[in-house]
């Protein structure tokens, strides 16, 4: 007989709130691994195909119906203990939008990453890999924008690189940078102060796909 093997998708909702990073997660409230956080996810149905299943979860299990989410395939994980009760395969999804709100189900909550250090399944090494997909993206892509308000300055922008890098940068470095990358940014002509000091000049996401050079992290 040929084996059937539960196949679910679960996600890894980032957004950044309040300077940090932070995850869509649920804290388990039964066996296995009852108290510890968890990703959301389903179990793919049997006429739904991979990413109509992830938009499902989206919005009914992470409570986030109508989000502007950017989704996009993670990884297949499919070892075979990494469920207790049974075989399941995992196809992972990556969230990525800013500052999403609150989720519309009330076991869901959204936890600085940093602070994830436990969490049921597999379900932090899948965490973790979002992440560093994440991190990646900003290297190679205008993902950076994503996180902002429709029109941001220099500085509003260097703060999410910062964030999900993890790290700081130097401001002039970073200016020169995405101000030079052709297609990433596209200034308005409009000023803000809501960051201090001077007026700022206000920018928005340009027509780029792909940032050349890249924002390299090193």
């Amino acid at each position: 007989m040929i084996p059937r093997i539960p196949v679910s998708v679960d996600l890894v909702v980032l957004t950044v709130r309040s300077q940090v990073l932070c995850a869509l997660v649920w804290r388990r409230d039964r066996p296995p691994y009852e108290g510890c956080w968890a990703l959301s996810g389903g179990f793919i149905q049997l006429d739904e195909d991979l990413p109509a299943a992830a938009a499902r979860v989206l919005a009914e299990r992470a409570g986030l119906p109508g989000a502007p989410v950017h989704l996009e395939q993670l990884q297949t994980y499919g070892y075979p203990d990494r469920d207790p009760r049974q075989r399941v395969v995992s196809v992972a999804y990556l969230g990525l939008a800013p500052d999403l709100p609150a989720s519309t189900e009330a076991h869901m909550s959204w936890q600085p990453v940093d602070s994830l250090t436990r969490m049921a399944f597999d379900h932090r090494r899948i965490m973790l890999d979002g992440i560093e997909r994440a991190r990646a993206k900003l290297e190679y892509s205008p993902l950076g924008a994503a996180f902002c308000p429709p029109q941001f300055t220099v500085a509003e922008l260097r703060r999410v690189y910062e964030i999900v890098w993890g790290r700081p940068l130097d401001p002039r470095n970073f200016h020169r940078k995405v101000t030079k990358t052709e297609g990433f940014l596209i200034p308005t002509g409009e000023t803000t102060t809501r960051d201090g000091g001077r007026p700022a000049m206000l920018y928005r996401r340009g027509p780029a796909v792909v940032l050349h050079p890249p924002m390299l992290r090193v």
